[in-house]
């Protein structure tokens, strides 16, 4: 059994077998990036993490390829990579599973493993796309990301937004309130969810139209909030 486990890494690559594991990766990753495209959910996607996944599939398949059965290479590579500093925060959860998506698939084709490359693809493929559309993990109701300042006058107990909260809201959570250099003024958050979300707008202005609301922004936040 280790004996077949070795012969896996034993490679004789020809320029054909170059050409066509890269082109395997090329071809799985472009598929891999449509996907991430088309499942994608947030506000805006990056183009630039988009030809990334395809370059990095390609890009595993040569490393793979080079590496061989050869443990020098393999420390020697891990050795270069520690010299580099990855810097680049990944935000999204998503993201991750995709660059890890695209690496398995770039070492599936590097090895020459087409059939686990394509077929690893399809069926991941489908199952991220399933996902992405069946009702269990799609929110059911739309909620926002309130950020607004507000200098209270001190005449009422209750703040001068919440009748129009009570008004546009069907539940309003205080996440964040930060006091400022203005006396008596505090920057404050709240998760919103809207009774009718095209009355977004008429929210808005009306918290505009509030003495000491300023700075209001709306953020529409799909991962919060699932029942």
């Amino acid at each position: 059994m280790f004996q077949d486990f070795q012969n896996v890494f034993q490679f004789n690559i020809t320029v054909g077998d170059v050409v066509l594991n890269i082109s395997i990766a090329f071809l799985c990753g472009m598929a891999i990036a449509f996907l991430y495209r088309i499942t994608y959910r947030g506000p805006g996607y990056s183009i630039a993490f988009i030809n990334s996944i395809v370059i990095l599939s390609m890009i595993t398949a040569i490393v793979i390829m080079v590496i061989g059965n050869n443990l020098a290479r393999a420390f020697g590579l891990v050795g270069a990579m520690s010299i580099i500093r990855f810097r680049t925060a990944v935000k999204e959860t998503q993201d991750i599973v995709f660059i890890f998506f695209s690496l398995a698939i770039g070492m599936a084709a590097g090895v020459g493993f087409h059939a686990i490359a394509i077929t690893g693809t399809l069926f991941v493929g489908l199952i991220l796309l399933i996902l992405s559309k069946i009702y269990f993990v799609s929110p059911k109701q739309q909620e926002f990301l309130l950020q607004f300042t507000y200098s209270s006058s001190g005449k009422t107990e209750e703040a001068s937004y919440f009748p129009i909260f009570k008004r546009y809201c069907k539940h309003n959570k205080l996440i964040n309130a930060k006091s400022t250099e203005v006396r008596d003024a505090l920057e404050l958050a709240y998760y919103v969810q809207l009774k009718n979300i095209n009355e977004s707008r008429e929210f808005i202005k009306e918290l505009k139209r509030l003495d000491g609301a300023s700075n209001i922004n709306l953020f529409f936040d799909e991962e919060r909030f699932y029942a």
